[in-house]
């Protein structure tokens, strides 16, 4: 498996596009993306557990029921959620694309990112929708990657190469996500293409199983948002025999999903609202994965400990305060913690206790802009990981106006 280029327009059969419609007032910015396969898909999604839901969650839900897709149209800027004619918002949506695209509306997902509650007009995606679509090319993975961010940074796409059988498979992905982030599946927006044949049960399956070691394993402030979804297309231009059931081509389909969800996971980690740093939780030595999980999720969302990396100090007792609170069933007396980055690691914590060491090496190690937390529970082999970010004063001047 290999990196390469192209983002969701790496796989054969695929174009994307995004364009500023008009929706977000800064003329600057992208806020309409579309993306396209040259024939139906094989489709399968995950969404925000939040009960209170965007439209488009409904009307992507009903789209692909029948488990294929040939379009995703999204907006940023407006979330569509909690207004009265959301959902009729949302299916004009989608009818507006399918009719330009010449393919049934019930074939396109819909997404909306932005401000909840905010009226939404459909006025300005009627008029971009024109130059939306004739201007997809295989090109246009940045652009839709950049139509999508809200308080987003940076754009967020990521492409890989790999084997199955003997045929040569992509692929990519974009997403977004910057604050809100902590899902409970899911708490982003994440779209991803791949040329592989594979039913839809199977997709579906590849995308449940690991939303469990990837985003659910996100957390950037602890609010799960309400329009969240990561949606996977797969359109069979690669030629591989069909995966219907799982073996090796199963596996090696799953490994290449995992290497592109997990490096989603880590931009929209470092993007976090505000942050300086990428923080990742590395649990190791578990009597079994459920626990790993749940203390690196616990570590990763202390807010306390967040703090503490945004000012690179090493106050390695609010790692074990968020293991002792987190519900997982752990020796404490057992625990070992080491802090690394690129400027080396260094232990803190043996037995549960505190060891000595230099504060001066540790800050040393804590001013890098990817920080690692590894804790070793020492009560079996079972591992996981987290990610997140620091908190920063930043964080709270983005959100104390988003609205206004």
């Amino acid at each position: 498996m290999k990196q390469i280029t192209g983002g969701i327009c790496a796989a054969e059969g695929f174009t994307a596009n995004g364009i500023h419609c008009g929706i977000r007032k800064n003329r600057s910015k992208r806020d309409l993306s579309l993306i396209f396969s040259q024939n139906r898909a094989a489709c399968a999604a995950v969404y925000t557990q939040n009960l209170v839901k965007g439209a488009p969650i409904s009307v992507t839900k009903a789209h692909i029921a029948d488990g294929f897709a040939q379009a995703v149209i999204v907006n940023s800027g407006n979330a569509n959620t909690c207004n009265f004619n959301g959902v009729e918002i949302a299916e004009s949506m989608g009818a507006l694309a399918a009719e330009k695209l010449n393919i049934s509306a019930k074939d396109v997902v819909v997404a909306s990112t932005g401000v909840i509650g905010l009226p939404m007009s459909l006025d300005p995606i009627r008029g971009g929708i024109d130059s939306l679509v004739s201007g997809l090319s295989r090109e246009g993975s940045a652009n839709a990657a950049e139509g999508i961010m809200t308080t987003d940074t940076r754009k967020k796409e990521i492409a890989v190469e790999f084997a199955i059988g003997s045929k040569t498979c992509r692929m990519g992905g974009i997403a977004k996500g910057s604050g809100m982030i902590h899902p409970n599946m899911a708490t982003m927006l994440v779209f991803i293409t791949t040329d592989v044949s594979i039913t839809p049960e199977m997709l579906q399956k590849a995308l449940s199983t690991d939303v469990k070691s990837s985003f659910n394993m996100l957390s950037i402030d602890g609010d799960t948002s309400t329009n969240d979804m990561v949606v996977v297309m797969a359109n069979g231009k690669a030629g591989n025999e069909t995966i219907k059931t799982g073996g090796e081509d199963f596996s090696a389909f799953c490994k290449a999903l995992n290497t592109v969800t997990v490096a989603l996971c880590k931009m929209i980690a470092a993007d976090g609202e505000g942050a300086t740093k990428l923080l990742e939780c590395e649990v190791s030595g578990a009597s079994d994965v459920e626990t790993a999980r749940t203390v690196a999720k616990s570590v990763i969302c202390s807010s306390l400990l967040k703090a503490a990396m945004f000012g690179a100090d090493a106050n390695w007792g609010r790692v074990l305060c968020a293991i002792g609170y987190s519900g997982a069933k752990v020796d404490i007396n057992r625990i070992d913690l080491r802090f690394r980055s690129a400027k080396g690691d260094i232990l803190v914590c043996k037995d549960g206790h505190g060891v000595d060491f230099s504060e001066e090496r540790a800050k040393e190690i804590l001013l890098e802009n990817e920080i690692e937390i590894l804790v070793n529970l020492n009560a079996g082999d079972c591992t996981s990981k987290a990610w997140g970010c620091d908190l920063t004063y930043d964080y709270v001047k983005i959100n104390g106006d988003y609205r206004t």
